[in-house]
């Protein structure tokens, strides 16, 4: 009789427990603890796990910004198991906060910022600048491309499976290739662009047949996109469609892009259309054409691209130019040589890119990283940083020496450059 009376005590407390637990009052306040957790920093992390796993919405929400407020690789386990959340808001934090583990500063910039909630309608705002990645030395956890690969495919909403597309790609999350190119049949424009995005920076040529159907797309962003990343990824079943495009295509910029995509493919079939666009009006074929005379390295065409090289007057074709000079054997580095020009625009901050491309593809050869390593003699400080990257892409073994000369450079900046550097090398090299 006593045990069956403290039975029924017992039961009666953990009823008023449970219904305790549900009045707004109690909510308001689990949310309240989770959120101050957030300021406690990595020792709180255990404490967030049974508010991540909340029944109230407000209390995860406020869970997983704490985590992501704490960041740091011990939140990784809790940021998966919120990315499995059936909200669309603690998706999309839960994807930006896996982000940031691995790209320190990335949620200063992440979707989430622009999220708007109205009940259970939430917004997100996508930027146009999509274009950070992660260190080739990073690593990133199985289970966290796992979660965002069923997100970019099964998302509670469109915005929460692009932001997955996106983030896949900043991650180089190359084992969820598969859902990217599922993500890429979306009905939804921006799904379908994040996924190609993603595609590009993981860089697999394997996966360039799941991108030819869009080179055709009705959707110009699209189309241009897929466009690119067909070429990125050396599609080669991509040409017919990419000469289509080129030979009766009204949009310049997407006639560009199609030639540009050509010449990264670089099949000896469009050697005479390459040879033509050399000589086109518009620049951007131009550089195309370059690009592509360069790539297939035909000995003859050599007079051919110096001369274009020589009496060209637009920035943009001229570095395309001295690029194919280089690529077809011309190693000279005196004042007016093509290898001195494009280590030259290094210095100017509004094609220092484009000249940066060309010359970590042209490291990659043996005898032009042996003529570029004299030029760090007496480079400037954006020669040096920019060189420095390119070595780290493309350097072998021999390039080892000249990064570690980087790292111990009495300037800051160039020394934390070296590092950095050095181990990208380091994880490239066998």
């Amino acid at each position: 009789m006593k045990q069956t009376i403290l039975f029924l005590i017992s039961a009666a407390f953990l009823s008023s427990q449970i219904l305790f637990s549900q009045v707004p009052g109690d909510t308001k306040q689990r949310a309240r603890t989770a959120r101050d957790l957030g300021h406690q920093g990595e020792p709180a992390i255990p404490k967030l796990a049974s508010y991540v796993t909340d029944t109230d919405l407000s209390v995860r929400v406020e869970a997983v910004k704490s985590l992501v407020e704490i960041g740091g690789p011990k939140t990784v386990d809790l940021l998966v198991k919120a990315a499995a959340d059936p909200d669309a808001e603690i998706q999309i934090r839960a994807t930006d906060g896996l982000v940031n583990v691995y790209l320190p500063g990335y949620i200063k910039t992440g979707v989430s910022g622009s999220l708007q909630r109205a009940g259970t309608v939430v917004k997100a705002k996508f930027s146009d600048t999509n274009t950070q990645a992660i260190d080739p030395y990073v690593t990133v956890r199985p289970e966290v491309i796992d979660a965002l690969g069923k997100l970019a495919v099964s998302g509670a909403t469109l915005d929460s499976r692009a932001n997955a597309c996106r983030a896949l790609g900043i991650l180089r999350g190359s084992a969820a290739i598969p859902q990217l190119g599922e993500a890429l049949h979306s009905k939804d424009n921006q799904t379908i662009y994040e996924a190609l995005v993603a595609l590009q920076k993981i860089r697999d040529p394997s996966s360039g047949d799941r991108v030819t159907f869009l080179v055709r797309d009705l959707d110009e962003r699209i189309q241009e996109t897929a466009i690119q990343t067909a070429g990125l990824l050396l599609d080669k079943d991509a040409a017919p469609d990419l000469r289509e495009v080129i030979g009766r295509g009204k949009n310049l910029r997407i006639r560009r892009a199609a030639m540009s995509s050509l010449a990264m493919i670089a099949d000896p079939t469009d050697h005479e259309l390459f040879l033509h666009a050399l000589s086109d009006n518009d620049e951007g074929l131009r550089a195309a054409g370059g690009e592509g005379l360069a790539r297939l390295k035909n000995q003859a065409d050599l007079m051919t691209v110096e001369k274009a090289f020589a009496a060209e007057h637009k920035i943009s074709p001229r570095l395309a130019e001295a690029f194919a000079v280089v690529d077809l054997g011309n190693l000279d580095t005196g004042e007016f040589s093509s290898l001195r020009y494009l280590v030259d625009t290094l210095n100017e901050k509004l094609y220092q890119g484009v000249a940066l491309a060309y010359l970590v593809e042209l490291a990659r050869q043996q005898p032009v990283r042996h003529a570029v390593y004299p030029l760090l003699t007496g480079a400037t400080k954006d020669e040096r940083l920019n060189l420095g990257t390119v070595l780290a892409r493309s350097g072998d073994k021999d390039s080892i020496p000249y990064l570690q000369a980087l790292s111990t450079d009495p300037d800051p900046d160039l020394a934390k450059a070296g590092i950095s550097d050095l181990r990208t090398l380091n994880a490239r090299l066998p």
